[in-house]
């Protein structure tokens, strides 16, 4: 993780520090694992705004209405985008054969 992200994250409010008398950042034991669900989420296409609304719901294990929904949305959005890939990925795999049934064998 660089030090670049971890600032991002305190910037956007997602991860919060404590400073030691040499002036160095500590984070909590459990940043690991919010820094693994940040990447994740951004992976994902979310916002560090809508990630930031999802804190609440790591802490409490609870969700609201409203945030249930807009994971929903978000799913959803993943599935068009993991089609896309995979319809991407098909042709792909299209352009490889015929390219390999026109390659011309090289005689040793």
């Amino acid at each position: 993780m660089s030090v670049r992200a971890l600032r991002y994250y305190e910037e956007k409010g997602l991860l919060a520090s404590e400073r030691t008398s040499g002036g160095q950042r500590e984070y909590r034991e459990d940043a690991v694992g919010q820094v693994v669900f940040f990447q994740q989420m951004y992976a994902a296409g979310l916002s560090s705004r809508r990630i930031a609304d999802l804190l609440p719901c790591m802490d409490t294990g609870m969700t609201t209405e409203e945030q249930r929904e807009m994971l929903v949305n978000e799913r959803a959005r993943l599935d068009e985008r993991v089609g896309a890939l995979q319809t991407a990925r098909d042709r792909l795999d299209d352009v490889i054969a015929a390219a390999s049934r026109t390659a011309v064998a090289v005689v040793a």
